[in-house]
């Protein structure tokens, strides 16, 4: 946990200054006691009404400063607390935008989800609570302490007995309660799951009819969560009865002993009073200290899942030398390239070697899982290949920044995904500067005028969070705008026209084609109609090339070939 606290440096003076306020705040309550018991004993005992006005006045001077002390001190604990959140979210997200796919995978979506939030929230409440009582609590306590034994030393004994009996309940508490709060952020981990699944899978589940199979799954993590938190609970909450109990048994003894040496002449009605208050400023300072040690195994917990995001070293990182884009524009070229997922037996990719050049159209094509959708993840760097190499304008995509690389590409997904915002905003996360007259034309190009012009307010027409209001092929055409607009070097569409009809499918193809003349592209498809004109296709099957030609080539020279396009036209049409 210490290593996050790095990030409160920015809030050093603010620290600072809260420490001060809280340093004499506790020493106006140490000392407002004093003053208590020279009214009585001096004041009341002697009837000295001016005595009793003065340090009566005093006493409320110095509850107003302690009180100004205490409001300042709180704000600036909070603002530095709810800072510190920020930073520590910021340089998570930060974090977690430079990782790889493999990275993402290892740790979970939602289990991100919940260190960005919930673990950070921990932290963070713990910061605002240390602020307050990391020096008020010991301030109280030994000011106390000390005080105490000032008013009588004799009585002060009382106070040796108890405290052992509160340190050593607050450390087995501490000891069964910190494994526990792991375990109950992991099983956070998994409720943030199973709702996830469920509220973005929501048409599949109502389709099948599984909701209260959903219901079920999420009661039993939901449950789960729920027992833990618990036996946690219950074991932190036996804290607060033992010091209570402590608390009253340590002022029963007061009282009783202190009535003792009253009746005995050794010690003031009103040193008697103020010793009971310097008690129970001990008793509140370890109550403070309790719940300080109560948060603390929660957040260390959470401390560690937020470092382990930190900590990770993202595997794709930018060459400590890279270099300048080489000669060229789009030429791609892969060179023995093989490639396997982390923990796979055998290799998804093995020695690929082809190139796609400007003004060409290079197809990919094959069976399901033949690797089609991870050779075009390959040419992004979103995973590194395990040999060979893979040159963009003759330069290892290794050697260049991952800046450069992806600037020079314009990726279509397979899986068409938009953000919350407008149609425009959609189209120019291709291109942050585009203008008005750019996003039209992409859209021109892809298909999405005419749809777009009929929605209500056209392209400054919302679109909802994961394009819920547009159709499937409506998407894939917002998607492909999204890449025009940047005008990129190359243009890679993975599987990108699968839901769109034949029309629109071959209208958008023909445009394309006018558009993309200075630049490479590299089509995956499922459709033989849609890879039939391209001037390169390489037959994938279990990750090597079967075949690569022309239609009419591979037709005569590879049977992979020709069995997938005997599947999907008919003699005429192949006529």
């Amino acid at each position: 946990m210490i290593k996050l606290f790095r990030f409160l440096k920015p809030y050093r003076f603010s620290i600072a200054a809260v420490l001060v306020l809280i340093f004499f705040q506790a020493l106006f309550e140490l000392y407002l006691p004093t003053l208590m018991a020279n009214i009585i004993d001096i004041g009341v005992v002697q009837g000295d009404t001016n005595y009793i006005l003065r340090v009566g006045g005093l006493m409320l001077l110095v509850a107003a400063i302690g009180a100004v002390c205490t409001i300042i001190a709180a704000n600036l604990s909070s603002k530095t607390a709810m800072g510190f959140g920020k930073i520590l979210r910021g340089k998570v997200f930060s974090r977690v935008e430079e990782f790889s796919l493999n990275e993402f995978d290892k740790i979970g979506t939602a289990s991100l989800i919940t260190r960005t939030t919930n673990d950070i929230t921990q932290i963070q409440m713990l910061v605002m609570v240390m602020l307050r009582m990391m020096v008020t609590a010991p301030m109280m306590f030994i000011g106390g302490i000390i005080m105490a034994v000032s008013q009588d030393a004799a009585l002060a004994r009382i106070i040796i007995v108890i405290i052992p009996v509160i340190v050593v309940g607050v450390a087995i508490v501490m000891k069964k309660s910190t494994p526990l709060f792991k375990v109950m952020q992991e099983k956070l981990d998994r409720v943030n799951r199973v709702l996830r699944e469920g509220l973005t899978g929501i048409r599949v589940i109502r389709a099948f009819d599984r909701i209260n199979y959903e219901k079920r799954r999420f009661n039993d993590a939901n449950l789960d969560l729920t027992s833990t938190a618990i036996r946690v609970n219950r074991i932190m909450a036996g804290a607060m009865p033992l010091m209570m109990v402590a608390m009253n048994f340590m002022a029963i003894a007061v009282i009783w002993f202190g009535g003792i040496r009253v009746d005995q002449g050794s010690m003031q009605v009103g040193s008697l009073m103020a010793f009971i208050q310097y008690i129970m400023h001990i008793m509140f300072s370890l109550i403070m200290v309790s719940m300080m040690f109560v948060m603390i195994p929660r957040a260390s917990a959470s401390a560690v899942r937020i470092n382990e995001v930190l900590d990770t070293v993202p595997e794709i990182k930018d060459a400590k030398e890279v270099k300048s884009d080489g000669t060229g524009r789009g030429h791609v070229e892969f060179k023995d390239v093989t490639f396997s997922y982390p923990g796979a037996e055998r290799p998804v990719i093995r020695d690929i070697s082809f190139v796609s050049r400007p003004g060409e159209v290079t197809a990919v094509i094959g069976g399901t899982g033949s690797g089609k959708s991870t050779l075009v993840n390959l040419i992004l760097r979103f995973y590194d290949i395990d040999s060979g190499s893979i040159l963009i304008n003759g330069v290892d995509i290794r050697d260049m920044s991952q800046e450069d690389l992806r600037s020079k590409i314009g990726f279509i997904p397979q899986k068409a995904v938009l953000f919350s915002g407008t149609v425009a905003d959609n189209i120019r996360y291709g291109k942050e500067n585009a203008t008005l007259e750019e996003v039209e034309w992409a859209a021109e190009i892809a298909q999405a005028t005419e749809f777009i012009t009929s929605m209500n307010d056209g392209f400054n027409s919302m679109v909802a969070q994961g394009g819920t209001n547009l159709s499937g092929g409506q998407k894939q055409r917002l998607s492909i705008a999204r890449a025009l607009v940047r005008r990129p070097e190359v243009y890679i569409f993975d599987d990108s026209f699968s839901a769109l009809d034949f029309k629109t499918d071959a209208k958008l193809r023909a445009a394309l084609e006018r558009e993309t003349m200075e630049s490479t592209v590299i089509v995956v498809a499922q459709r033989v109609s849609t890879v039939m004109d391209a001037d390169r296709i390489i037959v994938l099957d279990n990750g090597e090339i079967a075949g690569m030609g022309s239609h009419k080539d591979l037709l005569k020279t590879c049977n992979v070939y020709r069995e997938i396009v005997m599947s999907q036209l008919s003699e005429e049409e192949l006529a």
